[in-house]
């Protein structure tokens, strides 16, 4: 009945509606950046006019072709990028133009780690969207001057609904409701995943009390324009899934196992008592045989003695020694014989110790499954991943080859760490604003890839807990091995409590070279 009942509960889980995290847009916020057009006055510069990009690729930068008309016009202007996060700001070259669907793709002069916003590969027709941008009049209600556009700070973050698809203009564009204003164009319209669906472009005048909706340049349009440009995006076409709803799913599914297993075992325990009672009433009856035939042995064998004795007696009588002593021994070798038979016949105990040879032989006849290799001792995998169980965020591989070794040791050059029977490593990289923290279970065959996207304080954080200890080469010690493990306790500690991408891989042996 638990089993039922627990099943029940990972249905349900599944067929609840999931909510995205706000910690995705704010993770997509860090990549959305304030396109300035700057003039000069001298050797001071003067901010003309801004709107909004965001990151595609290293050093590219997508924003609205009207954005940037200014300065295709006056070849005095130039471009300046300003990051939400950081105090650099960096001048912008022009790569490509296109009036037609109002988009411009740039380069920033150097590399200012801004993280790629994903691209949904399977856009939504309906629900919540977010404009991520600098709108004018946000900056005019705080008081800024034009100077403190070159200054870092975050975008503003709005929220309305998908309202349609509909061409206008000659391209194509997407009707919402997240309100954008002057300065918002070339911002992203992201899903609650963070992930792109849109270019916000342009509203629709309002007249009184009438709705205001907006348009954004939807993705069939984007996607040509960057690939026509060699930059290859970053996509995901999963659905939104918060991990919040992963776990729920999870903890059903950890659940509906248990109740399995322990429905199995009841199952089992039952299997076992009804066949230990049969065969405790064949050993029964054998033992029972046994012992009655022994005893009508014995019987036997006492009339057999109790007459040669007899027997033995009369001539003894008659002064026949010789046919006496043959009958005397007739007599004492069926006593002997009848002793005997009775002494041996089995004890009751027989029964118990007969069931518990036939159980032991049944199991060990039963324990012939194949070898598998890999597992907890080791072995070369290859891991695919499960996107019913995974948050994707990004665009990962959905196979990778995974050469485990039962000292940690992965893919012959990286060397995992143990906390708690866990292996685990957390990356860090120089160049990319994200912590990733890989774990493998040997037991279950299954890896597991969380993928923390920070900021820059957070960032600078993360790096400097781990430039405190240095990672050991492949082939460390089982106390090398647990120490690495304590040492990266200090990156994991300081990252938020949930990833924003969780990626689980069920491995599976791969087929030794030479064979299919």
């Amino acid at each position: 009945m638990r089993f039922f009942v627990a099943l029940f509960a990972m249905l349900a889980a599944l067929a609840t509606p999931v909510l995205a995290d706000p910690a995705d847009v704010e993770a997509a916020s860090r990549g959305v950046v304030r396109v300035v057009i700057i003039g000069n006055d001298g050797p001071e510069l003067l901010p003309v006019s801004h709107g909004t990009g965001f990151a595609v690729g290293r050093e590219r930068i997508v924003t609205n072709a009207h954005v940037i008309r200014q300065a295709l016009e006056d070849e005095r202007l130039a471009i300046g990028i300003v990051p939400a996060d950081g105090e650099e700001a960096v001048y912008a070259r022009i790569v490509a133009v296109s009036e037609r669907n109002d988009l411009a793709l740039l380069a920033t002069t150097s590399n200012l780690g801004l993280p790629p916003l994903t691209i949904s590969g399977n856009p939504p027709t309906s629900g919540a969207v977010i404009a991520i941008g600098y709108p004018a009049n946000v900056d005019l209600a705080q008081g800024l001057e034009f100077a403190d556009l070159f200054r870092a700070q975050p975008p503003v973050t709005a929220t309305g609904f998908l309202s349609g698809r509909r061409p206008s203009r000659e391209m194509d564009t997407l009707l919402h409701t997240a309100p954008i204003a002057a300065g918002n164009s070339g911002g992203p319209l992201v899903d609650e995943c963070g992930r792109v669906i849109g270019v916000n472009s342009f509203g629709a005048e309002s007249q009184g009390s009438d709705a205001e909706f907006f348009f954004a340049v939807s993705t069939r349009e984007l996607l040509p324009f960057l690939r026509a440009n060699d930059v290859s995006p970053q996509m995901s076409s999963g659905a939104c899934r918060s991990l919040a709803a992963l776990d729920a799913e999870e903890q059903a599914r950890r659940d509906a196992e248990a109740a399995r297993i322990a429905a199995a075992s009841r199952q089992s325990a039952e299997e076992l008592a009804a066949r230990t009672g049969e065969l405790r009433r064949t050993a029964g009856y054998a033992v029972m045989d046994e012992r009655a035939n022994g005893m009508a042995l014995a019987f036997l064998a006492l009339l057999v003695a109790t007459a040669a004795g007899l027997v033995a007696a009369w001539f003894h009588v008659r002064q026949e020694l010789r046919r006496r002593a043959v009958a005397g021994a007739l007599a004492l070798a069926a006593l002997i014989g009848g002793v005997v038979a009775w002494f041996t016949r089995p004890p009751f105990e027989e029964i118990d110790r007969r069931v518990e040879d036939a159980l032991h032989d049944e199991a060990r006849g039963a324990d012939t499954g194949p070898v598998v290799a890999g597992g907890a001792g080791g072995g070369d995998y290859i891991c695919t991943l499960d996107e019913s169980r995974s948050r994707v965020t990004g665009a990962p591989a959905r196979d990778l080859p995974f050469a485990w070794r039962e000292d940690g040791c992965v893919n012959d050059r990286t060397q995992y760490g143990r906390t708690d029977g866990t292996w685990a490593r957390v990356f860090v990289p120089a160049n990319e604003a994200a912590v990733s923290v890989n774990r493998f279970d040997p037991a279950s065959s299954e890896l597991t890839m969380e993928r923390y996207l920070l900021g820059r304080e957070a960032m600078t954080q993360a790096r400097t807990a781990r430039g405190g200890f240095t990672a050991p080469q492949c082939g460390a010690s089982e106390a090398e091995a647990r120490a690495f493990g304590t040492a990266q306790d200090a990156v994991t500690s300081a990252l938020p409590s949930t990833p924003n991408e969780r990626l689980v891989y069920r491995c599976t042996a791969s087929a030794p070279e030479g064979e299919s």
